[in-house]
């Protein structure tokens, strides 16, 4: 049986081992994207606190697709400088970084795309968002595919690992497969094979980018928990094709803003072990569909026998965590040295708020690992 400290092969990609950072908003770049020193330096801290791949927050493609004003940016040549201080931090510690690239759609801030409209594949308004975006036109669909592509190339030119496409929590592509947020009626809606295309074709077009050799992977959401939004059989579709076309990996997630906090992606109370993994089930389906693809659970992931347990089964392949990781940049450290008492992240989800000030992301609670 695989252990979580033996290496992980994710394509071409060697992990030291099965422990990643989930893509997490920092809070800290600059308003027009660039990376800056607090950037680098966070992602030298968990690069030497011993996980085995870090996937960097949700890069924009498009200054159309952004959520927040200081969220990193891959849309633009003048954002490749600072993307290779985070790709050279890593990797001096031995780590490995895989740049995620993200649409946020419907989900976008007009203030922090500089007074763009939103947009997303139909004109529905997104769960918890002000704003009814409005309706992508065929050209603008083509645009913003070539847009991911040029995205992942700068990522590749950065020095990345890998690119992982962001196909989850309400975000565009994951707004395209949704049967409740996609009412198109030409070839990207209706059907599930049309509600599919879209993630296909960005696909294709990042992989034609970056060539066979660089890994990519899909941040997929196997259900929204949400009223006519996408399932589980929606989920293993789009899976099942993408792998067919080549994908490397799956990190299986769930939930949108919209779903609430006790079926989002980011949930409190995870106080037990009965607690964590809650996107197990939705991994087991997964699976199932495609059973010799890399996949990386993420969800209230909290203590070592959990992840051994699921990885006895044979369920998944890696564990991602965000939470735990902003407390303790060391954990992994922490574990494979011996210390094996759970993650000291109490699931409180106040790390969000000093960055929603303008702060940056941080653990608020006192502890002698994070002193206050």
């Amino acid at each position: 049986m695989a252990q979580i400290f033996e290496p992980l092969h994710v394509g071409t990609l060697t992990l030291n081992n099965r422990l990643v950072r989930s893509a997490t908003w920092e809070g800290m770049a600059k308003h027009d994207g660039t990376v800056t020193p607090r950037l680098v330096q966070l992602h030298e801290a968990l690069a030497s606190g011993g996980v085995g791949l870090i996937i960097s927050s949700y890069l924009t493609v498009h200054p159309q697709g952004r959520q927040n004003a200081d969220q990193i940016g891959a849309h633009d040549d003048h954002h490749i400088e600072g993307l290779t201080q985070l790709a050279a931090a890593v990797h001096q510690h031995g780590g490995k970084l895989v740049g995620q690239v993200v649409h946020c759609g419907g989900q976008s801030n007009r203030a922090a795309s500089g007074g763009l409209d939103p947009l997303a594949p139909s004109a529905v308004q997104s769960p918890g968002y002000p704003e009814v975006p409005v309706a992508l036109t065929v050209d603008q669909i083509q645009e913003i595919i070539q847009c991911f592509a040029a995205a992942a190339g700068r990522i590749q030119q950065a020095g990345f690992d890998g690119v992982q496409l962001h196909g989850a929590h309400g975000y565009l592509l994951s707004e395209f497969l949704s049967p409740s947020r996609n009412q198109r009626s030409d070839r990207y809606g209706g059907s599930l094979e049309n509600r599919s295309r879209f993630a296909l074709e960005v696909y294709a077009a990042v992989r034609q980018t970056v060539g066979p050799n660089t890994p990519v992977l899909i941040k997929l959401n196997a259900n929204d928990f949400m009223p006519r939004s996408t399932t589980e059989a929606d989920s293993t579709y789009l899976a099942k094709r993408l792998v067919a076309a080549g994908l490397d990996g799956i990190e299986v997630s769930g939930g949108t803003p919209g779903s609430g906090k006790r079926l989002g992606a980011a949930r409190p109370g995870i106080k037990i072990p009965t607690d964590e993994a809650y996107f197990l089930p939705q991994a087991r389906a997964i699976r199932a569909a495609v059973p010799d693809t890399p996949l990386i659970l993420v969800g209230g992931i909290r203590s070592l026998g959990v992840m051994e347990s699921i990885l006895d089964e044979g369920l998944v392949d890696g564990f991602a965590m965000s939470r735990p990781l902003i407390r303790e940049p060391g954990l992994p450290a922490r574990w494979q040295q011996g210390d094996r008492s759970p993650a000291h992240c109490i699931s409180c989800l106040g790390c969000f708020r000093p960055a929603g000030l303008g702060e940056g992301i941080r653990c608020v609670q006192a502890h002698p690992d994070n002193p206050q």
